[in-house]
């Protein structure tokens, strides 16, 4: 009586349980079972892992905008070294206004043309690292976020002990210009003022001493980032007439560039490049040396670099478990039901027929029976 009481008070019990109650085949341990949720923590630990990298990466978002500021000053930051003596060559900018820049922010440093082994090395890796940016061009991101802490870009010294005689001269420093299209030129003679524009006093020097063969080590507008390279860094040009003319045409771009280390306001530029010989007899006129042609975009680039939110991290974390979860759920279903089609089919496993043996001891358990009724 007091069982039959206990029985009926637990069905009452579970009758008044309104919540849904797991299978008791979702507990059952199984190898199969144990398999795949071996399998489903796994992938969820290397996915978490890989995630929490993608995370810590951040990546560079580009705007694009109309350049406001008109009014300010644009800097040429240069470095340049021409194979001829520094009293034979003189530089400075001529804009389309008419105004004419002198070269009071650049110094003329006599040097040796040629580039001792340890330069000639360094020169070789920027050019190699100048390729693969004109190839894969992602690779100005990596520049971006690599600034203050990239290799240095600038020409190391020559190591003691040359006897080599000075016969270049290093052209360096930085000039001021307006934000219009200009003109900075490297060519025979200093320049002096002249009501209708400027002059080069290049009557005293001698067209054999014409060598216009130069090396940019540096080139850029703006704000001078250390770690950015540009696209005119490392160019050689080597005569092959003293009377040689060498023209870059560069469009400039303002970019402001906003990254976890740096804000600057700088620029960046394409150019393309021209040479020839000037031959009067022939029809190709114009003045030996080497001529920087620059025009200004109205356009303005902003690159900021981005991070992923951590919000966003822990949502795509939550999806990484609940789908691993679904999907090894459900996967895990589908192939207990083709085990058990084909074992049915089959009739293999638990699906083996059993009747036989079911009958056979059946009766034996009746024969047993009969002989001992026998008995008594």
């Amino acid at each position: 009586m007091r069982r039959f009481s206990q029985k009926k008070a637990l069905n009452f019990v579970k009758e008044m349980d309104a919540f849904p109650k797991v299978p008791e085949s979702y507990v059952e341990t199984s190898a199969s079972g144990g398999t795949v949720s071996l399998v489903a923590f796994t992938a969820m630990a290397l996915l978490a892992f890989f995630e929490f990298f993608v995370y810590r990466d951040t990546w560079m978002k580009y705007e694009y905008e109309v350049d406001k500021d008109f009014s300010s000053k644009l800097r040429i930051n240069i470095d340049i070294t021409v194979a001829m003596r520094c009293q034979f060559v003189g530089a400075d900018v001529l804009d389309l206004a008419e105004t004419m820049v002198a070269s009071e922010g650049l110094q003329y440093e006599p040097v040796v043309f040629e580039l001792s082994p340890q330069q000639r090395q360094w020169h070789r890796n920027l050019l190699v690292v100048q390729n693969q940016l004109r190839e894969e061009h992602s690779l100005q991101d990596v520049l971006y976020k690599s600034v203050l802490r990239g290799g240095p870009t600038a020409l190391p010294p020559r190591e003691e002990g040359h006897d080599q005689p000075l016969n270049a001269c290093r052209i360096h420093g930085h000039l001021y210009v307006n934000k219009v299209a200009g003109n900075f030129h490297i060519t025979v003679g200093k320049a002096i003022p002249h009501p209708r524009g400027h002059a080069h006093l290049a009557a005293l020097v001698s067209h054999e001493t014409y060598n216009f063969s130069h090396r940019i080590d540096h080139l850029s507008f703006g704000e001078e980032v250390p770690g950015i390279l540009n696209p005119l860094d490392g160019t050689e040009k080597v005569c092959t007439d003293h009377n040689q003319m060498f023209q870059y045409f560069i469009t400039v771009v303002p970019t402001k560039l906003e990254t976890y280390k740096v804000s600057a306001d700088t620029h960046q530029y394409s150019v393309t490049e021209r040479e020839r010989v000037i031959n009067h007899a022939t029809g190709s006129h114009g003045v030996s040396g080497i001529f920087m042609k620059y025009d200004l975009s109205s356009l303005m680039v902003r690159v900021t670099e981005q991070h992923m939110p951590l919000w966003q991290f822990l949502v795509r974390l939550c999806g990484i478990v609940g789908g691993i979860f679904s999907t090894t759920g459900m996967l895990h279903n589908l192939v207990g039901f083709c085990v058990d089609v084909v074992c049915c089919r089959f009739k293999l496993g638990v699906y083996k027929p059993k009747e036989v043996s079911t009958l056979h001891q059946h009766g034996k358990d009746q024969t047993c029976l009969l002989s001992e009724n026998g008995e008594q």
